[in-house]
């Protein structure tokens, strides 16, 4: 029956958010949609990393339970949230209201979302990937890496650098095509549900999904010690890039290690971690290229 389960688990959750979102616009509710949904996946997935975890030795206290609350609420959530919310509400723009330049507005809306997120995928994905292998960028991604267990509380850990970097990669592509504002909300929407689901500690198998989405199961790999295998598996939502580039890992005959984290010293506390890209670009030459991890 758990082998039942974690197979459904993932596609089953991914559909129930996607479907709250569209019944709360549809009745003219996006903001408490999205609110509802969003912290009843956290709500949900908390539950499930106590009933059916996928590696019970990240069940354990690492320590670093306020500085992830406190860097998903500021550096993170906090951001996202209000600029999904305020593009919501319509009172300020994140977008054109209407489709505009080469987009193409007279597709149904699930195909524009669609059309999208692969296009902002690809921003995210070299993004993501210039964060490893180029040492200047790497100091501020190297705190979400520092993480010594994958949980759903520090899927949103990020300096905040780190995340006007992603976003100002995907948003530019979205924003050059054309994608108009209900669009691009929509893709901000399904990213926060992907990102929670990628990161917590829930034994989900995906099985065919994993040639589709970002998943658990490549996410762990990309969260090794080893930059041999964890510099792969770069996508945020899709891994159609990392397939394209050649960065897709998932090894049929073993596990990820349990022992992940990284190799600089980041330091334990807030303030310090927030501090350490500043503190590092003083110790380092800041055009180094250096594949990491």
């Amino acid at each position: 029956m758990r082998a039942v389960i974690a197979h459904l688990l993932w596609p089953l959750l991914v559909a129930v958010c996607i479907a709250g979102y569209w019944y709360g616009g549809q009745v003219g509710y996006p903001v408490l949609a999205f609110n509802l949904t969003y912290f009843g996946l956290a709500i949900m997935l908390l539950i499930l990393e106590r009933v059916m975890p996928y590696e019970p030795a990240w069940m354990t206290s690492d320590g670093q339970l306020l500085n992830d609350i406190a860097h998903t609420v500021l550096n993170k959530g906090l951001g996202q949230v209000i600029a999904a919310s305020v593009a919501m509400l319509g009172l300020a723009q994140t977008g054109p209201e209407a489709a505009s330049g080469f987009w193409p507005g007279d597709w149904p809306l699930w195909a524009q979302v669609l059309l999208a997120m692969i296009l902002g995928e690809f921003g995210l994905y070299w993004a993501h990937r210039t964060s490893h292998e180029f040492r200047a960028i790497w100091h501020w991604h190297a705190i979400h890496h520092s993480v010594t267990k994958l949980w759903i509380v520090n899927t949103g850990r990020f300096h905040f650098l780190d995340s006007i970097w992603k976003t100002a990669f995907a948003l530019t592509i979205a924003g050059v095509a054309g994608a108009p504002k209900d669009v691009i909300v929509w893709v901000l929407a399904i990213t926060t549900y992907i990102g929670f689901l990628t990161h917590c500690n829930v034994d989900m198998r995906c099985g065919p999904l994993n040639w589709v989405f970002s998943t658990p199961e490549l996410h762990r790999w990309h969260h090794n010690r080893d930059p041999i295998e964890g510099n792969v598996n770069y996508g945020e939502n899709f891994i159609l890039w990392d397939m394209v580039f050649g960065t897709r890992h998932l090894p049929s005959d073993r596990k990820p290690p349990a022992n992940i984290g990284c190799k600089d010293a980041v330091p334990d506390s807030f303030l310090g971690q927030l501090a350490y890209p500043f503190q590092a670009w003083a110790r380092r030459d800041f055009f180094n290229k250096k594949k990491v991890v």
